[in-house]
């Protein structure tokens, strides 16, 4: 039994812990719903930001990058700070720093403010998704983490997905600024009922923070970001010089990242600890996530540039049209948490991706003549197959980790997520811009092609749907509540003693 054991270990229950627990969850449901939502809700934004700020669009898209960039460099962190602090400590930061944010961001004088205030907000939504992962592996008895799971998969899934529609709403009647001040009385209220009701579910260690590490994480996981965000612009100017020093950079720290943590996990001292991908269920649900992530936030970026610049609609009907899919995605993820308690996750992840490939070739149909509804359609399946995916594979990924593991595996959920929805972003608006570039070069028009350059991204996406298909069949079920609550008995033998 090491002190690393202990670490994520509730104390010996009590007659009101199911309660607390209970209290606890929903509070970090709610509030990192809200903090997620942020991620996505300043896309359809931009052309309203540019026009108010007088700034390009490479230069407006900054506002969704910096939040990806810096959530990217933050998250691997999150393993050291849930194992040093606890959960109410660690809750209090997150929501702090993100009312901090969106109070920056609401009062943004200018361009430059908005960026400082998003960089903030990211700050805090980085700490939030894997503190609510860990607590809920935690506190939920395995028997029954299929269905809290499924709660996590609508805040991870729905929050980025009616980001656009809630913005779309807003814009339709207020300034861009509002899009902030509506959060923040939400995000005020989440951080007073958390530091008067939330507990602390878990026990903490004294844990020294490598500094190197967190330097080589900050250079790794921000420089493949920055260096992935850049490549779309790249494909109409050529890849400059910075973008070929941010990619080169990130992968050299991360070569090197890789190699501390495997050194200082000896000693349970890596802020990353790697030994999570020795399970197999791990890696491969990890795998199939980080496909999930990008098909879920290239459609995202491809389905408003198709149905604004193609087909000719307004930010309000492309906010609408994307709301049916996310309210696919919050209506199934409860009956798909409870199925996976009962079937465990190949009966739903093998279908799940056979309908998010279904989806993707189906999006390659699109041309200027199509109907919205189509679009529709496509964007619904989608969301449905995602929606059969994400719990089961959030579920197995951190189900089969013994439980001192749990922060690490968070973390590094969280943090594939961001560099696969960056990837998936820049892989997609890079076919797009260059094929794009092509038609119009031999003639086209915009629209047309525009038109091109979206079905050339969406082929490209429908082909990487078809790997997860096989690997579906390779993810195993997490262990039966006996086996799996062995370190938890032990554990908590030895608080007893």
């Amino acid at each position: 039994m090491t002190d690393e054991t202990l670490t994520t270990t509730r104390p010996p229950a009590d007659d009101g812990t199911g309660a607390r627990d209970r209290l606890a969850v929903r509070l970090l449901l709610i509030s990192t719903f809200v903090v997620i939502l942020n991620e996505t809700v300043m896309g359809v934004a931009l052309p309203r930001l540019m026009d108010d700020l007088s700034i390009p669009a490479s230069t407006a898209q900054w506002v969704t990058t910096a939040f990806m960039l810096t959530m990217a460099i933050v998250i691997p962190v999150t393993g050291f700070v849930i194992q040093r602090f606890t959960t109410r400590a660690t809750f209090l930061a997150a929501m702090t720093l993100f009312s901090l944010g969106t109070a920056i961001c609401a009062l943004a004088p200018g361009f430059d403010a908005l960026i400082v205030g998003r960089v903030v907000q990211a700050s805090g939504t980085a700490i939030m998704l894997p503190l609510l992962m860990t607590t809920v592996m935690t506190v939920t008895p395995p028997a029954s983490r299929g269905r809290t799971m499924g709660n996590i998969s609508i805040v991870i899934s729905v929050a980025p997905a009616i980001g656009p529609t809630i913005s779309g709403l807003v814009l339709s009647v207020l300034d861009w600024r509002w899009l902030f001040v509506l959060v923040l009385p939400i995000a005020l209220g989440s951080l007073a009922l958390g530091a008067v009701q939330l507990p602390n579910l878990t026990e903490t260690r004294r844990a020294r923070v490598d500094i190197a590490s967190v330097v080589l994480s900050a250079v790794a996981f921000g420089g493949i970001v920055y260096g992935l965000s850049g490549l779309g612009a790249a494909a109409t100017t050529g890849i400059t010089t910075t973008t070929w020093t941010s990619l080169g950079a990130g992968a050299v720290a991360l070569v090197v990242f890789v190699w501390r943590q495997l050194r200082l996990q000896r000693t349970d001292n890596a802020l990353l600890d790697l030994r999570t991908l020795s399970s197999s269920t791990f890696t491969i649900s990890v795998g199939v996530m980080a496909i999930s992530m990008m098909s879920l936030f290239g459609t995202l970026i491809l389905v408003p540039l198709y149905a604004q610049t193609v087909l000719g609609l307004e930010a309000l009907q492309t906010g609408l049209l994307l709301l049916p899919g996310g309210l696919i995605m919050g209506l199934l993820a409860p009956s798909v948490g409870r199925a996976y308690d009962r079937y465990g996750p190949r009966p739903l992840l093998v279908p799940g991706a056979v309908v998010v490939s279904v989806s993707a070739w189906g999006f390659t149909l699109l041309t200027p003549a199509s109907s919205p509804w189509l679009m529709l359609a496509c964007h619904v399946l989608l969301s449905a197959g995602l929606a059969l995916m994400f719990t089961p594979l959030f579920t197995s990924a951190l189900g089969a980790l013994p439980m001192h593991l749990y922060s690490h595996g968070s973390a590094m959920v969280g943090t594939v997520q961001q560099v696969a929805g960056a990837a998936g972003t820049a892989l997609f608006v890079t076919v797009l811009t260059a094929q794009s570039a092509t038609l119009a070069a031999a003639g086209s028009g915009v629209v047309d092609a525009t038109a091109g350059g979206i079905h050339a991204a969406f082929l490209v996406g429908a082909a990487i749907s078809l790997v997860a298909i096989p690997a579906a069949f390779f993810v195993r079920a997490a262990p039966s509540p006996h086996g799996a609550d062995t370190d938890a008995d032990e554990t908590a033998a030895v608080l007893t003693h």
